[in-house]
């Protein structure tokens, strides 16, 4: 196979060195931070727009201004690391996080709430992390590595809730949120001090290109990588079956609170609880299966798993019923989120993985600006059930079209 002159290539020096090793580890604890400051504030997020006076419909037009930030900065945040290095990039992350918070902690209305999400623009931690783990991994540890990411973004999902519950019944909203400022700017510490600026090696021609013509917003390079049948179909397919998803997780909290009537701390118990169970599946689950399956397969019945466990979710009614549930629900949306990332690294060239994994990334954001202000009037309209009514549909007629039309194998038509 001919190698094109603008590839990519992990950088010798780094690759099966003691290196890697201390690469890995500073990522993953760069990404148990970013996780326990996440979950701090949207468990906390909740009870402070009401302590601020804002309504349901306000809390999800919060969520949208959110998501619509992450949308409109996902994309250039990943050419911003393939330009410049996952190090810049962590960093870039790392200072939005300080800010969002730190915004949060002096709030005393919900105009600077508003802002807060404004400048979350280039907080994308998980996507920078990912950035990295695909440049000192092979194709065939690709997902084993990004699914490990997934055990410290874990082991923050338990801490994050637990320690933010525990600050606002000690102290405050306002204090939780300066906790996760304080965690952010340990970020910035742990990227300056222990991540490389540069991990691929690139050939000459390559890079005088990106010095010379490269850019942050080159519209022609996002278009180019749609022009890719693979990565299309599975950004398609992942968005189709996000959709519930998002809808699910933008009210959770609301229902939590109102459906179950759970107080700011049994929120977070419930919040770390679903930490834990999606870093056992994807810390020890998605490795075991990527071993012993193909990757369409996984898809396919992943897809499946999450039709089933929706039908599941239409009856339930107490607290204790719903944590049964949640356990095949989150199993498989975790392995097909791990798949699906995994594939989209592979689907381009290694140069433009920063960008493919923004361009994924923001098919999230895109679910996230819409489902709050959806999942809002749905519940209001029609409550808690219809949220398993709509994961049924959905995924219900996706598994049909996977098992019979899908794709039953992926070849990367830009290496090949």
């Amino acid at each position: 196979m001919r190698r094109r002159s603008s590839e990519v290539l992990p950088n010798p020096s780094l690759v099966n060195s003691s290196n890697t090793k201390k690469i890995v580890y500073a990522t993953h604890f760069t990404v148990f931070l970013y996780a326990t400051c996440y979950w701090i504030q949207i468990g906390v997020m909740p009870y402070l727009t009401r302590k601020l006076g804002a309504n349901t419909t306000m809390f999800g037009y919060l969520q949208s201004v959110f998501a619509f930030v992450q949308l409109c900065g996902g994309p250039f945040f990943g050419r911003f690391g393939d330009l410049f290095g996952g190090k810049y990039a962590l960093l870039l992350a790392a200072f939005s996080s300080v800010s969002t918070y730190g915004l949060m902690s002096i709030a005393s209305s919900v105009p600077l709430l508003f802002l807060s999400r404004l400048v979350s623009v280039a907080m994308h931690t998980m996507q920078g992390s990912q950035m990295v783990i695909t440049s000192i991994t092979t194709d065939e540890e690709r997902a084993a590595g990004i699914g490990r990411l997934g055990i410290s973004y874990g082991i923050g999902m338990v801490v994050g809730p637990l320690l933010g519950g525990f600050l606002t019944d000690k102290f405050s909203e306002q204090a939780a949120a300066f906790a996760a400022m304080i965690g952010s700017a340990a970020m910035v510490v742990v990227v300056f001090i222990f991540v490389p600026k540069h991990f691929k090696e690139c050939t000459e021609k390559s890079r005088k290109k990106s010095v010379s013509n490269d850019s942050v917003f080159d519209m022609k390079k996002y278009i180019s990588i749609f022009q890719l049948p693979n990565f299309t179909y599975l950004f398609v397919i992942k968005t189709i079956s996000s959709f519930p998803i998002g809808v699910f997780q933008a009210m959770f909290s609301v229902f939590t609170m109102d459906y179950f009537h759970l107080s700011a701390k049994e929120n977070g118990i419930v919040l770390s609880y679903v930490g834990i169970t999606g870093m056992i599946v994807q810390g020890l689950c998605t490795d075991f299966l990527t071993r012993r399956f193909s990757e369409s397969m996984l898809i396919k019945y992943s897809v499946a798993v999450l039709a089933a466990s929706n039908f599941l979710l239409i009856f339930v009614t107490n607290i204790y019923a719903f944590v049964i549930v949640l356990v095949p629900l989150i199993t498989s949306g975790s392995v097909f989120t791990v798949i699906i990332t995994s594939l989209v690294t592979k689907s381009v060239s290694s140069q433009d993985t920063g960008a493919a994994l923004g361009l994924s990334m923001a098919s999230n954001s895109f679910i996230r600006t819409v489902t709050p202000m959806i999942g809002g009037v749905l519940y209001s309209l029609f409550g808690f059930p219809l949220f398993g009514l709509l994961g049924l549909f959905v995924n219900g007629l996706l598994t049909f079209y996977l098992f019979f039309y899908g794709r039953n194998s992926f070849v990367n038509e830009e290496k090949n």
